[in-house]
């Protein structure tokens, strides 16, 4: 399969990224958004429960809703004078003390850093909204129907409390990245159940775990790390609904098609590991005065790149990915190859 984006791809310090220099490119891609979407729509005339598993997670989903206006205490104060989040784990926080910048400074690049991380968050969430719609369309049972409209409804609801809390406590909502907007389309065209299911519910939903995870523990402010928590929990069941659904696909798959799942996974993640936050770096440049294409060059040369680019993988994606037997000795090289997978014992063996 070819590499997503590789028009868009470019080496800093031996590592391959993706980088849209050109600014133009990148409104083109935003202003696409109107998306050619084709969708098969299946009925089903059993309304009675088939799938157990399936049943009971749509029962937890109902019992664990939650109001995005009321449920949190939006009178929490957002005080940008104060750390967002542990310094140790903020990116643009230790590029500004790099810098030679101020304390000041660095606190600021904490709230900036989760601003932007927000919002591609929400941006995210509008696309798993749209997605859930075609999946109530394309699933042929109805434990699977009734879950995904159940989803819809989460969905919804994260993008409501990301927005409100982007423009109420955050300063503002960041534009889409070129490289995600180009996933996310991606995903909402894939034909059929089976890639909508392990692109968004499997693939971008992990991830979402695995970055909010550590969003809500690193936290140093209450009302961030409250909401993270709930939208966490709903998250996590999404998670869940994909890798029930892709047992019952990969029980079904052949060799051929296990191998096209296995590598179109892959490829996913590794376009999105492959910007390498150049986007967000590149946002806040000169307010900071670093340069983002030096950053890029030195983490990705660091001795420990792996360990420190692959938590948000190896927290739910990778391991879900290898239990689904997606991730085989065929391909795990190719995830090591890019840091996103980090193998400690190996390591001290080296």
């Amino acid at each position: 399969m070819d590499k997503i984006l590789s028009e868009q791809r470019k080496t800093l310090g031996g590592f391959e990224v993706i980088d849209f220099e050109d600014e133009a490119v990148v409104q083109g891609v935003r202003s696409r958004v109107d998306v050619d979407v084709p969708v098969e729509l299946h009925w089903t005339w059993s309304y009675e429960s088939e799938i157990d598993e399936l049943r009971r997670l749509y029962e937890k989903g109902k019992a664990g809703q939650w109001n995005a206006q009321t449920d949190l205490d939006w009178d929490t104060p957002i005080d940008r004078n104060e750390w967002m989040m542990n310094p140790d784990f903020s990116l643009m926080a230790n590029c500004v003390k790099m810098s030679g910048g101020s304390e000041a400074a660095q606190k600021e690049a904490t709230h900036d850093e989760i601003a932007y991380t927000l919002s591609q968050l929400l941006h995210g969430e509008q696309a798993a909204l749209q997605l859930c719609g075609q999946l109530t369309n394309v699933c042929t049972e109805i434990d699977q129907k009734f879950y995904a409209a159940s989803q819809v409804i989460d969905e919804a609801r994260h993008a409501e409390v990301l927005a409100k809390f982007l423009t109420e406590k955050a300063g503002g909502i960041h534009p889409i990245g070129a490289d995600l907007k180009t996933l996310l389309d991606i995903l909402l065209q894939a034909e059929g159940m089976q890639k909508k299911v392990l692109g968004m519910q499997t693939l971008f939903e992990g991830m979402a775990v695995g970055i909010m995870d550590t969003i809500r523990k690193e936290s140093r402010n209450e009302l961030l790390a409250a909401m993270i928590h709930r939208v966490e929990q709903d998250e996590s069941r999404h998670a869940a609904f994909g890798v029930l659904n892709m047992r019952r696909i990969v029980q079904q798959a052949s060799k051929d098609e296990m191998d096209e799942m296995e590598d179109w996974a892959f490829n996913i993640l590794e376009t999105l590991n492959a910007n390498q936050q150049l986007e967000m770096l590149r946002t806040f440049a000169d307010k900071y005065g670093y340069d983002p294409e030096g950053v890029v060059a030195v983490a990705t040369q660091l001795p420990n790149f792996a360990e420190l680019n692959s938590p948000i993988y190896m927290h739910t994606v990778v391991p879900n990915l290898r239990n689904l037997g997606l991730i085989t000795d065929r391909t795990e090289d190719h995830w090591k190859r890019v840091g996103m997978i980090y193998d400690a014992s190996e390591a001290t063996a080296a």
